[in-house]
C-alpha cells in the first residue's frame, strides 16, 4: 500500500514538473511573440530553421527552438548532452529579461531623441533646407565673380619679363665665381651619410644663398648623401622671423589656432578644439632649411629652434586640448601627444662676424667661409653678366665697375642700370647693344656711389704717412695713418691723436712713445707730434699699434716709408708685435689696395691664407725687423736707417 502511494505521488510530481515546463516555455514564446512581433516571429523561426520544432509536442523540441531563436544559430540540431532542460530555461529567460532591458533602454534613449528632434525641429529644418540648396547647386558664382575670374585670367596673361637679377643669377656650379673652395666645402658637408648642420658666414652678394641651392642640387639622390631626389629645400628670410610672446602665430616652429582667439577650422571651432598648424621645420623634414640672414634672429626665437635640432621634432601645447575628448580627430591627438617630426639640416647664412652668433648654434654647426671677391672676380662677373643680357660692354668697364664694387650684386646693379641707359639711348653696334665708360659713370652718379677702395698703396715713398689694415665686417680695407712732428724745448711737447680712434688706439701711441724712448733713446716729449687717422675712423682694438710707431719714428727722425707696404700688428712696451684678429681678411684687403707687402706678427703665420699670390707676406716678432721692409734703404734716401 504505501509502495502504491509513493508511486502515485512521483507520478505526481513528475506531471508537475513537466506542467512547468510547458507553462516556462509557453511563456517565453510569447514573450518573444512581443519582442519581435508577430510577423518578425514568423520570419525569424522560418529563417532559423524552427517552424516545426514549435509545432512538435515534445519538450526538447520547443527548448531547441527557443535556443535557435534566441542565440540565432540555425546550425543547432539538438540539445547540449548532459544539461537538464531546467537549467537550459534558466539560460534562456536569462537572454529574454537582458533583451527586454536592452528595448527599455533603446525605448528610452529613442524618447529623448523624438523630444530633442521636435525640440530641435525648425534648426534641423533649416539646416536640411540649406543641405538640400547646396546640392541642388555647390558654387555661387554670378556676373560679378564670373568678372573678377576674368580679370584674374587676364592678368596671368600680361606680365612683365621679370627681374635682370633673376637672370643674372647663377643657375650652374661653373657660374659661381671667386667660391669654389667654399663650394666644394659645402657640397662635402652636404655629400656624406652623417651631414652636420653648417653656418655660413660672408659679406653680402658674394653667393652664399645660390651656393647653397646648387649644392643641394647637387647631393640630392647620390650615393653617399642621406637626402632624397624630393628632399625639400626651404628658404626662409631670417629677418623676417620674430618671437610671439603670446605664440599665437610662429611660421618657423608652427603654432596652434585655438577656437576662441584664432579661430581653428569651423568643424573643430564649434566643437572647441584647437588645431595645430605645422610650421618650416616640419616642411623641412627630411630636407634643407636655409635662414638667409640667420644672425638677425630673434635670440629666444634662436632658443627655440635649438630646442628642435635636438629633439628632431616640434612639440604643441594648448589649455583648450582635452586628451579625453573623445571628438578630437586622431590626427590631432597625434600631434598633440608625439609632436611632429621634424629632422633637417640647418644651412643658415650670415654677414655677422663669428663672435656675434650664438655659441651653442657654433658648437653644433660646422662653419663655412665665403671669400671677399677680388677685382679679378668682380671682372669676370661683369663679363658673364653682359653675355646673359646679349649685350656688348667697352674693355674698360669691367675696371671701372670693380672700383665702386666688392661683391657680385652691386656689380650687377651698376651693370644693369648702365644697360638701362644704353637701351634708351638705342645704339647699337653690329646689331647688338653696346655699354660704354660714360653709360657706367652716369649710373654710378645717379646711385650716388662712392669707390670701394678709397685709399690705394702706390710707388712712391712720404715722411710720416703707413697704411694700417682694418676689418669691417667680412672684409678689410687700409687705414691711412699719417703723423707729424716738430722740434720743441725740453720737456714742453704734446702728443695729439683723433679723439674718434678711440681708447685703445690712445694707449698705443702711449705704447709707441715708450718704446721710441726705449730704442732711440729719445723722448717724445721733446717734440710736438700730431698723429692723424685719415677719415676720422674708430680703430677697434690695438691691431694699429706697430703702424702707429713706424708712423711716429718716420716722422721725427724724416725717414721715408715705402706707400706699397702695411702694417698689422700690436706694439708692446718692449717692442714685440704682438698678434691680432682678422690677418685673412686684411690680407685680401691689402692686396685689393694695390698693396705689394703686409707686415704681420709672427704668431700669425697661421692665419696667412693659403695659396695667396701676388703680395707678400712679412712675419715680424719685434719692431726692428720691419724698418728694412717699411722704410726706404739707406742706397736711395741717402739716409742711415737702424
Amino acid at each position: 500500500m504505501l509502495y502504491l502511494i509513493k508511486q502515485m505521488n512521483q507520478k505526481e510530481s513528475q506531471q508537475d514538473k513537466e506542467l512547468d515546463i510547458d507553462k516556462r516555455i509557453t511563456d517565453l514564446f510569447k514573450h518573444l511573440d512581443i519582442l519581435y512581433g508577430t510577423q518578425g516571429f514568423i520570419l525569424r523561426a522560418s529563417k532559423l530553421d524552427a517552424v516545426d520544432l514549435i509545432s512538435s509536442e515534445q519538450s526538447q523540441d520547443r527548448v531547441l527552438a527557443l535556443q535557435k531563436m534566441l542565440e540565432a544559430d540555425p546550425t543547432l540540431n539538438e540539445l547540449a548532452a548532459g544539461e537538464e532542460i531546467e537549467e537550459i530555461l534558466d539560460h534562456l529567460e536569462d537572454m529574454v529579461a537582458d533583451k527586454y532591458a536592452r528595448r527599455a533602454v533603446e525605448d528610452k534613449l529613442q524618447k529623448r531623441v523624438q523630444e530633442k528632434m521636435e525640440e530641435k525641429y525648425n534648426d534641423y529644418l533649416r539646416d536640411i533646407k540649406t543641405q538640400i540648396v547646396k546640392e541642388q547647386s555647390n558654387n555661387h558664382e554670378n556676373a560679378k565673380t564670373l568678372k573678377k575670374l576674368g580679370q584674374l585670367e587676364k592678368m596671368e596673361r600680361c606680365g612683365l619679363n621679370g627681374s635682370a637679377f633673376d637672370r643674372l643669377r647663377p643657375g650652374k656650379v661653373e657660374e659661381i665665381i671667386g667660391q669654389e673652395k667654399a663650394l666644394r666645402a659645402l657640397i662635402s658637408k652636404l655629400n656624406t651619410p652623417f651631414p652636420q648642420h653648417i653656418l655660413l658666414y660672408g659679406p653680402p652678394g658674394v653667393g652664399k644663398t645660390t651656393c647653397a641651392r646648387l649644392a643641394m642640387e647637387m647631393v640630392r639622390g647620390k650615393q653617399n648623401s642621406v637626402f632624397r631626389e624630393e628632399a625639400p629645400f626651404v628658404e626662409v628670410d631670417g629677418t623676417t622671423l620674430r618671437w610671439d610672446p603670446r605664440e599665437s602665430t610662429n611660421p618657423l616652429l608652427g603654432s596652434v589656432h585655438d577656437p576662441i582667439y584664432q579661430g581653428a577650422r569651423r568643424e573643430l571651432a564649434e566643437e572647441g578644439i584647437p588645431e595645430p598648424k605645422l610650421g618650416l621645420v616640419s616642411d623641412a623634414h627630411g630636407g634643407i632649411l636655409f635662414i638667409d640672414e640667420f644672425g638677425e634672429m630673434d635670440t629666444y626665437l634662436q632658443n627655440k629652434l635649438l630646442k628642435v635640432l635636438e629633439d628632431k621634432r616640434v612639440f604643441f601645447e594648448s589649455s583648450y586640448y582635452d586628451a579625453n575628448d573623445e571628438r578630437v580627430p586622431q590626427y590631432i591627438k597625434k600631434i598633440f601627444t608625439d609632436g611632429v617630426p621634424a629632422d633637417f639640416l640647418l644651412i643658415g647664412a650670415t654677414t655677422r662676424a663669428q663672435e656675434e652668433i650664438s655659441p651653442a648654434f657654433r658648437s653644433r654647426c660646422m662653419e663655412i667661409f665665403f671669400e671677399p671677391l677680388t677685382p679679378e672676380h668682380i671682372k669676370q662677373i661683369v663679363t658673364n653678366s653682359a653675355h646673359k643680357l646679349g649685350i656688348d660692354i667697352a674693355p674698360e668697364l669691367g675696371d671701372i665697375i670693380s672700383d665702386y664694387s666688392h661683391d657680385g650684386r652691386s656689380a650687377n646693379k651698376i651693370l644693369v642700370d648702365a644697360y638701362a641707359l644704353a637701351s634708351n639711348e638705342g645704339k647699337l653696334s653690329l646689331g647688338r647693344l653696346k655699354v660704354e665708360a660714360q653709360h657706367v659713370y652716369e649710373a654710378i652718379q645717379n646711385s650716388r656711389i662712392s669707390p670701394y677702395i678709397l685709399s690705394k698703396g702706390s710707388n712712391e715713398a712720404e715722411v710720416g704717412k703707413i697704411f694700417g689694415i682694418g676689418v669691417s665686417g667680412h672684409l678689410g680695407s687700409l687705414i691711412e695713418l699719417e703723423a707729424i712732428a716738430f722740434a720743441v724745448e725740453s720737456g714742453a711737447g704734446t702728443i695729439r691723436f683723433n679723439d674718434t680712434a678711440g681708447s685703445m688706439a690712445k694707449d698705443s701711441v702711449i705704447n709707441a712713445a715708450s718704446v721710441f724712448r726705449k730704442e732711440r733713446g729719445q723722448n717724445l716729449n721733446n717734440y710736438d707730434i700730431h698723429i692723424n687717422i685719415v677719415g676720422g675712423g674708430k680703430v677697434d682694438g690695438p691691431s694699429a699699434g706697430a703702424a702707429i710707431y713706424l708712423a711716429i719714428s718716420s716722422a721725427v727722425l724724416n725717414w721715408p716709408v715705402c706707400q706699397d707696404v702695411a702694417v698689422s700688428g700690436e706694439i708692446s712696451i718692449q717692442g714685440r708685435v704682438k698678434p691680432v684678429g682678422g690677418i685673412y681678411q686684411k690680407i685680401f684687403g691689402a692686396k685689393q689696395s694695390g698693396i705689394k707687402k703686409v707686415i704681420i706678427p709672427v704668431e700669425n703665420i697661421p692665419d696667412i691664407p693659403v695659396g695667396i699670390k701676388g703680395i707678400e707676406i712679412i712675419p715680424v716678432k719685434y719692431i726692428q725687423e720691419a724698418y728694412q721692409h717699411v722704410f726706404i734703404p739707406e742706397s736711395q734716401s741717402g739716409r742711415r736707417i737702424d
